[in-house]
């Protein structure tokens, strides 16, 4: 029993004496190896049943050494949802239950330890967080640790458990979605409406969704002095769109503008929703040698990877899913899909046409890492209507190029040289006159 870390007054006694053998008489006195098998007999068998006696205990004692504990939370809040995530070495049993007027959602987890990093998460809630008002986390019952959250208006929660992955243990991810999804051509026409009217009203604006790679759970690639890829992408992109936004004759849409995790198909969703004429995502990745440098300009590809090292990195950035948390209980028709017909051989046409403009154009801030643009089957890049390139701006995993990733001076250049290219393609094939605010155009891989 001592084996198990008991507490020395729970260890029973084995160390058990003999008695009398008769009332009356002296000592008992051994009378062969017979009589000693025999007494040893007895002493194991009481000593087993002493320690029997105390098995219940030592089952709790057992329990509560592998409950599972949270040792980490996280709040991502955003306009498209807010995500809460409770990380933890084991595997988090739980109950959620929502509560009427005022509106709240319940989580009652199986833990008996209020642990630090629950006991903190309250001071995580964000004053401008879309959703949630406030957070409480209590001992609701033994066992039992309740977290409760006040919401802001009727959510439509998403909770599911993710496995341990790259730097991750166990989560219990929860994300609150607003009841009627953000619709982001809506906001596009919003913004638009804010801009002067410079142009002819027969003049449609050629519509670029940026992408800035990863978010939230997921950091990306990360440099040898800490640099994360997510962070130099959204000031990479948010740096492109202002460009774009400035030309008389486009607009640009943001997949995400803060740090949160968008699935991969959430952002050609996005794409296809606003009717986009290109797509456009922003990277910085890393290899596995450090000494690895220049940009990098890549399409889909319909069959194989044009080069190991393009397969490599496009199933490296496929599992941003797995590393971000994505339910799979409605598996993603882009990810899943085939390519579709004829349409997307064009799209891809268009692509290496974009891409190409674009690569010439990196070539004069950067080294290229490869002259031509590659192709592989990234999973971001699968809208079958939108011409879509993935630009990988660095190497963040190269000491020199993560210097420069974070120099705001360089983050301008690599913005303007994807700018000059894009603006480059969309001269020499103009988006036609109806667009999203007045129909629904030809895609321009069907127009030229």
């Amino acid at each position: 029993m001592a084996e198990f870390g008991l507490p020395g007054a729970l260890q029973p006694g084995l160390a058990l004496r003999g008695g009398v053998a008769g009332k009356g008489r002296g000592p008992a006195v051994p009378s062969g190896p017979a009589h000693q098998a025999r007494l040893r007999w007895g002493r194991t068998a009481r000593a087993l049943g002493g320690a029997l006696r105390f098995w219940p205990l030592l089952a709790v004692f057992l329990a509560a050494s592998v409950e599972a504990q949270v040792q980490s939370t996280r709040i991502w809040p955003a306009r498209d949802y807010t995500r809460l995530t409770l990380e933890s070495k084991d595997k988090l049993e739980y109950a959620i239950f929502s509560v009427k007027d005022p509106e709240r959602l319940v989580i009652d987890l199986e833990t008996s330890e209020l642990s630090p990093a629950l006991a903190e998460l309250n001071a995580k809630v964000a004053a401008e967080d879309p959703y949630v008002q406030g957070l409480r986390v209590a001992r609701n019952r033994p066992g039992v640790i309740r977290i409760v959250l006040d919401l802001k208006s009727e959510v439509r929660p998403q909770i599911f458990s993710l496995p341990p992955i790259a730097d991750y243990g166990h989560r219990l991810v929860l994300d609150i979605h607003p009841l009627v999804a953000v619709d982001p051509l809506a906001a596009l026409i919003a913004e638009q409406e804010k801009r002067p009217v410079t142009q002819k009203p027969s003049m449609r604006l050629a519509t670029i969704v940026i992408d800035a790679g990863h978010g939230g759970e997921d950091p990306g690639a990360i440099g040898r002095r800490g640099s994360r890829e997510k962070d130099v992408t959204l000031s990479i992109a948010k740096r492109l769109k202002k460009l774009i936004d400035e030309e008389p004759n486009m607009r640009a849409l943001l997949t995400r503008d803060g740090d949160y995790f968008l699935a991969l198909g959430a952002r050609v969703e996005k794409a296809r929703a606003v009717k986009a004429d290109l797509f456009v995502s922003i990277h910085a990745d890393a290899f596995i040698r450090p000494n690895v440098r220049g940009s990098s300009v890549f399409a889909l590809s319909e069959k194989r990877a044009t080069s190991e090292a393009a397969r490599w990195l496009a199933n490296k950035e496929n599992e941003a899913d797995l590393i971000g948390g994505v339910s799979f209980d409605g598996k993603d028709k882009y990810l899943a899909q085939t390519l579709l017909d004829l349409s997307q051989t064009a799209t891809i046409d268009h692509s290496l046409r974009l891409g190409n403009s674009v690569l010439q154009r990196l070539g004069g801030v950067n080294t290229l890492h490869k002259a031509s643009v590659e192709q592989a089957s990234f999973a971001v890049l699968k809208a079958p209507d939108v011409p879509s390139i993935l630009v990988e701006t660095a190497f963040i995993s190269n000491p020199e190029e993560e210097r420069r990733l974070n120099d705001q001076g360089y983050q301008d250049k690599l913005a303007r040289a994807v700018l000059e290219g894009i603006r480059e393609y969309v001269a020499k094939h103009p988006p036609r006159p109806l667009g999203p605010m007045t129909g629904s155009p030809l895609p321009i891989a069907l127009r030229n």
